[in-house]
């Protein structure tokens, strides 16, 4: 009995002592590790049957939706963003995608280039990242011609894809390629038909151009839908193989919260939002009417999902994340 008493009074002084010492003497850091203040590369694979599909992020923008979207107010804008715990501006991404069919590597949209400021233009380094070099692409395929679609099809001036195949729609082609309508446009878009011009022009002198037109199949496996609006010649892009179908739909919508709830929402970037909104309707109807996966351009990385229908218009369903092909 008095040794186990010992035993206990000992006990209870070693752990007095080790509370009193840590009370005493403050932690200290072994590592005193440097915060590394960069994010991973921002790719995601996964199968389409027997298509291997790469989402590809060129970087994200903050932009000010509030103001940019229109048939609408700032106030409601503000109003819908706080209640999914963003702001204005939004961070919007800026998304392209890569196809490997076994036979030809096609990527469609070709990000910013250097256009658009220092927090987008990852593109080819995510490219590469996943595995592929700029140079293996056979085709690039655009949803239409804006910049921050086109940018990145140069690099210093020189084709980015070199070895690619450049495939745009007949109607964006004959609106940003022609000097006239650049001459006549508002100083206000005078950059994007100029921006238009430097990224696609080296391709038309190296003989690599192609048009295609409404409704086409420009390249064996990836057929298109005429979605004006946004721009005259702005089309999806459709992928079936084995069964399944994915929809690239360029630029329906800008962010995954606002035009689906109210599609009749346009925004400042359309060239006429009447037609844009009539595209945007369509799109969702037929996307969650066929239940295919929908990939988009300013949807938040990777921007693949499904379209279903709510008791107030749609909603965007992002896909679940897997990390087995």
């Amino acid at each position: 009995m008095t040794t186990r008493r010992s035993m206990l009074k000992g006990t209870a002084l070693l752990m007095l002592g080790a509370t009193a010492l840590s009370a005493l003497t403050p932690l200290e850091a072994f590592a005193r590790a440097a915060q590394i203040k960069s994010i991973a590369p921002a790719y995601h694979r996964l199968m389409l049957g027997a298509y291997e599909i790469v989402a590809l992020s060129d970087g994200t923008v903050k932009i000010p939706l509030n103001t940019l979207y229109n048939h609408t107010t700032p106030d409601h804008i503000d109003k819908i963003l706080s209640g999914v715990f963003q702001s204005s501006p939004s961070e919007a991404s800026v998304n392209a995608y890569l196809v490997n069919t076994g036979d030809r590597l096609v990527l469609i949209d070709a990000g910013t280039g250097t256009y658009l400021g220092p927090t987008l233009g990852k593109l080819i380094g995510n490219i590469q990242a996943a595995g592929y070099q700029p140079e293996q692409i056979d085709d690039v395929l655009l949803t239409h011609i804006h910049t921050d679609h086109s940018g990145g099809l140069i690099a210093d001036g020189k084709r980015a894809f070199p070895n690619a195949l450049l495939h745009v729609n007949k109607r964006d082609v004959d609106y940003w390629l022609n000097p006239l309508h650049a001459k006549a446009a508002p100083d206000t878009k005078k950059g994007l038909y100029r921006e238009a011009m430097e990224a696609i022009n080296p391709y038309i002198d190296a003989g690599k151009l192609r048009t295609f037109a409404d409704n086409a199949e420009p390249i064996p496996g990836f057929k298109t839908i005429l979605r004006t609006g946004h721009t005259p010649g702005h089309s999806s892009v459709v992928l079936e193989s084995q069964g399944r179908k994915l929809v690239i739909w360029g630029d329906i919508t800008h962010g995954d919260i606002v035009q689906f709830d109210e599609p009749g929402i346009a925004i400042a970037f359309d060239e006429d939002s009447e037609k844009a909104i009539i595209s945007r309707q369509a799109a969702f109807s037929e996307a969650a009417n066929e239940g295919y996966l929908v990939a988009g351009a300013h949807i938040s990385f990777p921007g693949i999902g499904h379209v279903r229908r709510d008791s107030s218009n749609y909603d965007w369903v992002p896909l679940n994340y897997s990390s087995i092909l």
